[in-house]
């Protein structure tokens, strides 16, 4: 009996192997922390693959001690290079389901087949600055050509659910939607707003404006900066803007807070280990992306009572009622953004009751542990059909 084997006999929780660009800071790794976190210990094992790294800062959110993760330090270009590496892994470890994220992960699920893993899952989250909203033939044609690999999709929104069914010619019994689900215990109102800890701002009589994510251009946290100085002009004199985040776009933000003239009222906080410490330092929270899926970081904030303005992009539509909640604004365009955030600076009751619903939203129809028991039903049901291959 072989190493795997034995562990698989010693241990009959099945194995979940979860594949994944990166498992750094991002909405998408964080939900797959929630996940790990929140699924029944007793029903399911887990191990985190990264076809670039695995964060060992990040890895510490994941609060079980019996969680793998691998880094296979990828190298520019197609993944085949890393496909005997993965298929001997998948050998080893034996996993009972194979859960790849996003195009980037995709290829993955060739070295799972060829190892024998038959229970294959593939989640849509979102699309990356190069395909907005789906629009690139090629990456259609690459999703066409992996499906037959596919068992279950899972769709983060309506949106990518249709552009799975529609645009790819996925059938639509393979297709489930989940949405993300928030942790309502963690991130809660704070009244009066709460202080954070480092921050240099003087913030007595102001109104503060934030994001979280991070600083990578499909995430356009340029349009925010520009949004704020431009409603600072128009009036909103005591406006703050906290950006909490750190990434590739760090140098740029700095240099548009500086071109923009609004360093004294812009706090860059670099990447914090307290989001709800910082949703609960904001009175608004805005979120300038060029493409999302289903946000996390916007339900987080609905959750902890912040009114959102974000960009009408992706799945925001589907948490955001305009007029309710918070405002939706078009992609690069700060212009608007600075007109939605003045509503807001200016009337502290429509920051309130829009906050309030916000909440109310999300405990009503964003519960994390639904969310959490419709995956385990999912891999559950892979389980059950063997070959975890729907039928057309």
């Amino acid at each position: 009996m072989n190493e795997a084997a034995r562990a698989d006999a010693a241990d009959p929780r099945p194995l979940v192997m979860h594949v994944l660009y990166s498992f750094d800071v991002g909405g998408l790794e964080n939900g797959v922390v929630n996940l790990i976190n929140r699924l029944p210990a007793d029903r399911f094992r887990h191990a985190v693959v990264a076809l670039l790294h695995c964060a060992p800062t990040f890895c510490q959110r994941v609060q079980r001690d019996d969680v793998e993760f691998i880094s296979l330090h990828k190298p520019p270009g197609h993944a085949i290079r890393l496909y005997p590496q993965l298929y001997k892994l998948f050998r080893r470890m034996r996993p009972a389901i194979v859960h790849t994220r996003n195009l980037a992960a995709l290829e993955a699920l060739v070295p799972a087949a060829l190892a024998g893993v038959r229970a294959r899952v593939h989640g849509e989250h979102g699309w990356d600055s190069f395909d907005r909203e789906g629009s690139s033939a090629k990456y259609r044609l690459v999703r066409k050509l992996y499906s037959p690999l596919v068992g279950r999709y899972v769709a983060l929104s309506r949106q990518i659910e249709r552009y799975l069914i529609e645009r790819v010619g996925v059938a639509a019994g393979r297709v489930e939607r989940i949405c993300n689900g928030v942790d309502t215990a963690r991130f809660f109102p704070a009244s009066p707003r709460a202080a954070l800890s480092g921050c240099p701002l003087r913030l007595d009589g102001a109104v503060v404006v934030g994001t979280v994510g991070r600083l990578q251009a499909v995430k356009d946290q340029l349009t925010l900066v520009r949004a704020v100085a431009i409603a600072r002009r128009r009036g909103a004199a005591d406006v703050r803007l906290i950006i909490a985040g750190d990434g590739p776009l760090r140098l740029e933000v700095e240099a548009e807070v500086r071109a923009c003239g609004i360093g004294d009222l812009t706090w860059l906080a670099g990447e914090r280990n307290d989001v709800p410490d910082v949703m609960r330092a904001l009175d608004v929270f805005a979120l300038p992306s060029r493409s999302e899926g289903i946000s996390n970081t916007i339900l987080e904030a609905m959750a902890t009572g912040l009114p959102v303005v974000a960009t009408d992009v992706g799945g925001s539509a589907e948490l955001v009622l305009p007029g309710r909640t918070g405002e939706l604004v078009p992609a690069e365009d700060p212009e608007r953004m600075a007109g939605a955030l003045l509503r807001y600076t200016s009337d502290a009751a429509l920051r309130k009751n829009h906050g309030a619903a916000g909440r109310q939203r999300v405990e009503q129809d964003f519960s994390i542990d639904n969310m959490v028991e419709r995956y385990a039903s999912l891999y559950e049901q892979a389980l059950r059909r063997g070959s975890g291959l729907a039928d057309e």
